[in-house]
């Protein structure tokens, strides 16, 4: 094996001292990187991907956290810092409250169990990615390469990593549901479970019950404000964690499918993944290649882990999204319940130390102490288990070659909970759900519980007995954060999911197709078209208005398709009376006054499947619902006409709903070039292409990296990420792919080293 890997070497060395195989017109330099045990190179394509040769595994691996580090370091060095709680000792004392959060939430176990739920290799791994980029920082430091502006604006330093950093940090695990339980728990009190259907859809259908010994008004408001700092991003603007009651209309969610070589217009199967994250700058995600001669893998992933979360190796792919598991729990302690108490020192900019308490239960960390009643409440999550990593069990995929393999991944897989679509040269594909599915002794997760044996957690499920489809007969399988248990699964994973928007419109495209292409894939991710406006529409068939904005609102909507694109004036006022007055017309209309004060905002899919029955409409079921349809639609119109002028003519979607992306971090003089916008775009968080408007209508989350891959044929493969891969704003890669990803435009995502080194635009040559 040795000297296959010499080999090896020294013919990586041969072809990177040749210059023939370098393009014309791509920078060449060499560089020396004390850690690496033998020459490679770090081919950067047009689009700022680096693609990674090296004679082993972990060179391999060394290299891309040295690339990451070129491109992110201040990304990932406050990725780091925020989640071991160390942002203080950079940033002062303003910093304590959630640097005390983010210890709580870090994974606290036996690290030697910890490690054993990876692959045999993943520490060392780990490590040399933790050396690469501790290379690239003693580069920084030796003035080889410059210091990030960030940190010159900060008085800041970037620290050293390690490879426990990595995996214990848990709190960007996606987990859920304890908000959720939050928010029902406080629309319970003094309510009445049977307007639950307007708050919130239930999937299978399932009826909300209060659990034995729980008084859903104990649960304070601000209980989870500790939980919300720990899970945070990090903010310089001095307003701290904004706690204010999420939007159910702009939640996360991705979308994948896979089509089968039958139905595929290239023979091969295609497999398209697009995960839907906040946005920001750089982007949350990182596109990368790694080719040695152990390992060869490329895709997505975030910057501060190695490998990719989603993407494919020689032979096969896999592509992922959200899918619901319940693995969260609020716990309500009693008074008196014993509690274990950790000190800490904290380190403060400016100050002397500090030392915070942290305390613990049995169930987990404890986020929240009442006063008054003696009452605490504690977290019980999956991810304190070991090997929950956010993402890091990708690793077991990055070697699966067979169905078979791909299912002994997916059972290593904890958090965050998946749909996992595969695709191999085969020409096999199919879907495994994964994620460790917590076992409960008693109730069903939708609510806090007390402490004790009758609401415990009993284990995990085997996650052999999760659903698989596996080659089915229709020859594609689509996931988009729906319910997609198969009929007649009868095992509690989880009951609130997202609505069907996405996926029927998916579903609707690729059925409609007889061969579905790469062409059609991108078209697809890019689709701007609402399955919930088309369905709200419906509703309003036959309704007349009474008032000049009743009836100039029914004339723009009445027919429309729910094309959202930049230029459609439907589009603007669909979105306005949508998340603005439609929600809020059927509180008034359907919940006692009593109760309206904590029901919150319902998610407008909710609404509008509430208004498609009776069963809350009263008496008079039609007249309620024409009531709230008429009554909201003239108050939408009246605030369209207030933002976008007097004529409807006049109105676009884009005008409100731009993407303008801003670093979180503010520096005087910097910020016009740091900006990455704005630009007018379509969709919203119910069209394929997902692109979540926040408050101001500015787009706030959707597709972060759009990837479709030719399965066998990987050179064909296509992808975007937004708005760059790099982090530095004199980078000609840190806004460059943003035109392209608001456009619905792709690069080349290149394999093979001949098709790389005709996309290289820069190579660096290494050794030892």
């Amino acid at each position: 094996m040795q000297n296959k890997i010499g080999l090896t070497a020294a013919l990586l060395l041969a072809t990177a001292a040749g210059a023939q195989d370098a393009p014309p017109g791509a920078f060449t330099e060499s560089r020396a990187l004390p850690g690496l045990s033998a020459p490679g190179e770090i081919v950067i394509d047009r689009a700022g991907i680096p693609h990674i040769y090296a004679a082993n595994a972990r060179d391999g691996f060394f290299l891309q956290g040295y690339a990451v580090a070129r491109d992110r370091l201040w990304q990932i060095d406050l990725w780091r810092k925020r989640g071991l709680g160390r942002l203080s000792a950079s940033f002062g004392p303003g910093f304590v409250e959630q640097d005390r959060a983010a210890r709580l939430l870090l994974y606290r176990g036996d690290m030697a169990a910890e490690w054993a739920g990876y692959p045999a290799q993943a520490k060392s791994w780990t490590e040399a990615f933790a050396a690469g980029i501790n290379a690239f920082i003693a580069d920084v430091e030796a003035g080889r390469a410059p210091l990030p502006l960030e940190f010159s604006a900060t008085a800041s330093q970037p620290e050293r990593w390690q490879a426990d950093d990595v995996v214990r940090i848990r709190s960007n695990a996606l987990v859920h549901n304890l908000p959720s339980e939050v928010d029902r728990a406080r629309a319970l009190c003094g309510g009445d479970v049977r307007f639950e259907p307007l708050r919130r859809q239930l999937e299978p259908a399932h009826a909300v019950t209060i659990p034995k010994g729980l008084d859903p008004c104990t649960i304070p408001s601000d209980v989870l404000r500790v939980y919300n700092l720990g899970t945070a991003d990090v903010r310089f603007d001095g307003q701290g964690v904004a706690l204010a009651a999420r939007d159910p209309d702009s939640l996360e969610g991705s979308n994948n499918w896979v089509i089968g070589a039958s139905r595929s217009a290239t023979g091969r199967p295609i497999l398209a993944n697009d995960p839907h994250r906040a946005h920001s700058v750089p982007n949350l995600r990182y596109l990368s290649h790694i080719d040695t001669p152990e390992l060869k893998i490329a895709g997505a992933g975030e910057p501060a882990l190695p490998g990719v979360s989603f993407g494919h190796n020689e032979d096969a792919g896999w592509a992922i999204t959200i899918f619901y598991i319940d693995q969260q729990d609020l716990v309500v302690n009693p008074k008196g319940t014993s509690l274990t108490e950790v000190r800490e020192t904290l380190a403060v900019k400016g100050e002397a130390p500090r030392e915070i308490v942290l305390k613990f239960s049995a169930d987990g960390p404890i986020l929240h102490e009442d006063p008054a009643s003696g009452r605490s409440f504690a977290l019980r999550a999956t991810w304190s288990r070991p090997g929950a990593s956010a993402y890091f069990n990708a690793s077991w995929a990055w070697t699966a070659r067979s169905w078979d393999d791909f299912l002994a991944a997916r059972n290593h897989w904890g958090a965050p909970p998946l749909n996992l679509l595969f695709a191999n040269r085969a020409g096999d594909i199919g879907w495994a759900p994964s994620g460790f599915v917590p076992l409960r002794a008693g109730g069903d997760g939708l609510l806090p519980v007390p402490a004790g044996k009758a609401h415990q957690w009993t284990g995990l499920m085997d996650p052999k007995l999760m659903p698989v489809k596996h080659n089915p007969a229709q020859g594609w399988i689509a996931t988009a954060n729906e319910m997609n248990l198969p009929a007649g699964y009868t095992r509690p994973l989880g009951f609130e999911w997202v609505d069907r928007s996405r996926i029927a419109r998916i579903e609707e495209v690729i059925a409609a197709k007889p061969k579905f292409g790469i062409t059609d894939a991108m078209a697809l991710q890019n689709d701007a078209t609402s399955a919930m406006a088309r369905r709200a529409v419906t509703l309003m068939a036959g309704l007349a208005g009474r008032t000049a904005d009743e009836r100039g609102a029914l004339a723009l909507l009445q027919g429309w398709d729910g094309h959202e694109e930049p230029d459609s004036a439907a589009a603007a006022l669909y979105e306005i009376w949508a998340r603005n007055h439609l929600p809020q017309r059927a509180v008034a209309a359907i919940v006692p006054e009593a109760m309206r004060a904590n029901f919150g905002k319902p998610a407008a899919a909710a609404v509008i499947a509430v208004l498609e029955g009776s069963d809350l409409l009263g008496a008079d079921p039609a007249a309620t619902r024409n009531s709230i349809l008429l009554e909201s639609l003239a108050t939408a119109f009246a605030e369209a006409k207030a933002m976008l002028g007097p004529d409807p003519a006049n109105w676009r979607w884009g005008a409100l709903h731009v993407a303008d992306f801003k670093p979180a971090l503010a520096i005087a003089g910097r910020d016009a070039e740091r900006r990455v916008g704005p630009l007018p775009v379509g969709g919203s968080s119910s069209t394929p292409m997902a692109m979540s408007p926040g408050a101001d209508w500015h787009v706030t989350a959707g597709a972060s990296v759009r990837l479709v891959m030719d399965v066998g044929a990987w050179d064909n493969s296509m992808v975007i990420n937004t708005p760059g891969q790099s982090g530095d704003p004199a980078s000609p890669h840190y806004r460059d792919l943003f035109p392209r990803w608001a456009s619905g435009q792709y690069v080349p995502f290149a394999w093979s080293r001949g098709r790389v080194l005709q996309e290289a635009e820069r190579i660096i040559r290494v050794s030892p």
